[in-house]
Order: C-alpha cells, then structure tokens, then sequence
C-alpha cells in the first residue's frame, strides 16, 4: 500500500499570471502558499480474486474492468500515461480530503500531483519536486486539456510559502523567507471563510484565457501587485504589514473582478463589503471565484466584529512547509520524502 499526503493551497498574489497564454508572452509572478489541510492518495495492488480490474473510491465508487471504462478522467488518463494495463496488475485507488473540492483551494492539482506521486511510487521511479510539478503541469494542460494555470501543481509539489516566477522557458520558484514575527502577524491576520459555494472553475478560467488578449492591461496591473507584495514581504521591519498586504489584496481583488462576468456576485459582493465596514483591510475569494473560500487579512481587534458579521463558517488555517510526499509504503512510514 502507498499512502500520498499533498497539500492545498492558499494563492495572495499573482493569480491569472500563471496561465501559459500570458507567461508564454510576458512573464508571471505568483505568491502562493501550501495550507495545513491535506489530500490523501492511498493506492494498493487488487488481489485477483475480484471479477474486476480498477476499484476506485472518492464521492463515487467505481468497479470496472479495464480503463476505458473509469469515469473519472484524471484517473482514467494517469492509468493510461502509465501504462499500468501492460503491467496486468490490478489497482485500487481511494481518495479523501480535509476540505470540499471546487472551493478555490486547489484541491484538482493536489489530487492530480498526488496521484502521479502515488504511481511513480508504485511503479519505483523516483521523481524530484521539479520534476513532480512539471509532470503535473503537462498532464493538466495537455492529457486533459484544462483550463488551467501553472502555479497550483507547484505548491502542491513543492510546499511551503513561495514566490513563482513564470517565463515561457518554465517556472522558478523560491521559498519567501519571512522571520518567524513576520509569519506569525501574517498568520494570525488572514481569515478564511467558507461561502457554501462550490463552482466548477473550468467555466472562469476559460473565460479568463480566451479573454486575456483583451485584458492585458489589467494581467500587467495583477503582475505588479504581485511584485510590490514580494518587496513588502522581503523588507525586514513589519511596519504595517498588515494594512500594506490588506491594501494590495484589496486592490487585486477590484481588478480581478473586471477580468471576465462571474469571477463575484451580488451575494459575495455584499460579504466583502459587510468584511471592510467592519474591521478587514482587503481580501479576495481563492482560487478562481464564483464561490469557495473568502480571505480576509483584518487586524486581530477586528476579527471577531468581522467574524458575526459575515455569518459564515470560519476555518482556521496556517502555511505549511509540506509538499506532496509519501507516508506510508510497503508497510513501512517514510519520512521527509
């Protein structure tokens, strides 16, 4: 049995700059960070005893006989770029995960970087973080031809808080380096919100892309946001971060909206408003929008006048230092793979 424990995500800064169409043109920045909530892989050899080939377990449960059949794609095309049928194994496959799928949070690449870990696992073929995300990145773009940007698979594979610069020739990424003080207030300053929404971003972000020629200006607006976080979080005094990194998020927040119809509503409109009359500095929704989660960094006296006023279900959350890795193979734990 192998046991795969991948990281989701909260982006800051950067989002929409990560997709091919724009950092194959013009360069990327993206400030992300893996969260300590988790998605778990767990993949074992099915004995022969079953009169089927695949068992799979996530919302739904699948019993099929060859590859062809899974319903699930992301699945059904990882078997297939593997080869597994060729190895006349039999694979059983479940899925389980801290928090809900489509809630801006990256929870589709942290099952599909959790996934190809598991089977190169599988398979004894040692992959590099590098190599994970990249492999990820391809599989996503071009197997499943998604509409999807580049820095999830990254975070996902890497861990940790990062700055991720995209340029047509690939990604860099480094670790943002805050003082302990400085994460901390950071930390302790951001507040998640769960909207009840759950949105399938496919729909945003081809919007998005197809419309990325036409809304250039507001791509290189998001870009430098992007790099004005980057020198307040490197500057070594904390002097206002809080309402620094509140202003930026809130000044992302008003561009993003005008990138493509649906990215908010009336309804998540008036939450972030409720948020600022009462204490928050700025925000965003997570991921693409339309739903998911809603961040907020507010100063710690405002939190709680925040918190009764949006009126939705509060999730505490802290960055981890944690990429995908392994725990647990051939019954034995594995650590700081």
């Amino acid at each position: 049995m192998i046991i795969v424990k991948t990281p989701y995500r909260i982006s800051l800064f950067g989002g929409g700059t990560d997709f091919p169409q724009w950092y194959n043109k013009k360069k990327g920045k993206v400030i992300s960070g893996s969260i300590n909530h988790f998605s778990y892989i767990q993949l074992k050899k099915l004995p022969k005893i079953f009169n089927y080939k695949y068992r799979i377990r996530y919302f739904l449960r699948e019993e099929v006989v060859n590859e062809e059949e899974i319903k699930h794609p992301v699945i059904r095309e990882a078997i297939k770029l593997f080869k597994i049928n060729k190895l006349n194994d039999g694979l059983d496959i479940t899925h389980s995960g801290d928090l809900h799928a489509q809630s801006g949070i990256g929870s589709s690449s942290s099952f599909t970087v959790g996934l190809l870990h598991a089977l190169n696992e599988y398979l004894n073929i040692k992959i590099s973080k590098k190599k994970l995300a990249e492999l990820s990145i391809d599989f996503e773009q071009k197997v499943l031809k998604e509409y999807v940007g580049s820095q999830d698979q990254v975070i996902a594979s890497y861990g940790g808080l990062r700055i991720i610069n995209f340029e047509k020739k690939g990604f860099k990424c480094t670790k943002l380096k805050l003082s302990g003080q400085k994460m901390n207030i950071l930390e302790k300053s951001l507040q998640f919100f769960y909207t009840g929404i759950q949105r399938n971003s496919q729909k945003l972000e081809k919007k998005k892309i197809l419309s990325i020629q036409s809304k250039q200006e507001y791509y290189n607006q998001i870009y430098n946001i992007a790099s004005e976080a980057q020198k307040i979080f490197m500057r070594r005094d904390n002097n206002k971060l809080i309402h620094k990194i509140g202003n930026l998020l809130n000044k992302q927040w008003m561009i993003k909206k005008k990138l493509v119809k649906g990215v908010s509503n009336s309804k998540i409109d008036k939450m972030y408003a409720k948020a600022i009359k009462n204490g928050a500095i700025g925000g965003k929704l997570c991921g693409s929008g339309g739903g998911g989660f809603l961040v907020f960094m507010t100063p710690k006296k405002f939190q709680r006048k925040v918190s009764k006023n949006i009126n939705l279900p509060e999730i505490k959350m802290k960055f981890t230092n944690e990429g995908s890795k392994i725990i647990f193979n051939n019954n034995k734990i594995v650590k700081n793979k």
